[in-house]
């Protein structure tokens, strides 16, 4: 078996977005009583580069040594093209933090994703209490 810290940056990634993805619409789902169409609308405002890459902000001071360069490889990995929708830089920034979430995945380090999404998501609560998100 391969050691998690030999993957590509990109199938950290890959798996990373799909975990992060999970976590946000678990916590959209019992936090709040909405319409599907609401909680996708939220769902998207929350898993979009922009937002993540608010997140790389503030969580890189919380990471391990080994966390941060699992989050900067994400970082660094040469994107072909960015959506539409992010400039490059929060794109590359997301994919950082889907790489770190999908090393962790990968690593069975379940306990951590908790814990720095709780960080994440009391965040994100502000901003959804201030309106910022909706």
């Amino acid at each position: 078996m391969t050691d998690v810290r030999n993957y590509n940056p990109k199938t950290l990634a890959f798996m990373g977005d799909a975990v992060y993805e999970a976590l946000v619409r678990e916590k959209i789902i019992l936090d709040s009583e909405r319409p599907i169409g609401e909680l996708n609308k939220l769902k998207t405002k929350i898993v979009c580069a922009e937002a993540q890459s608010e997140v790389y902000g503030f969580l890189e001071n919380l990471l391990s040594e080994e966390e941060n360069a699992v989050m900067k490889r994400g970082r660094n990995i040469s994107a072909v093209n960015g959506p539409k929708s992010a400039n490059i830089g929060d794109y590359r920034r997301a994919t950082g933090i889907e790489a770190l979430f999908g090393y962790l995945y990968l690593s069975k380090k379940n306990e951590r994703i908790r814990e720095l999404f709780e960080i994440i998501w009391d965040r994100e609560q502000k901003l959804i209490l201030n309106g910022d998100l909706v």
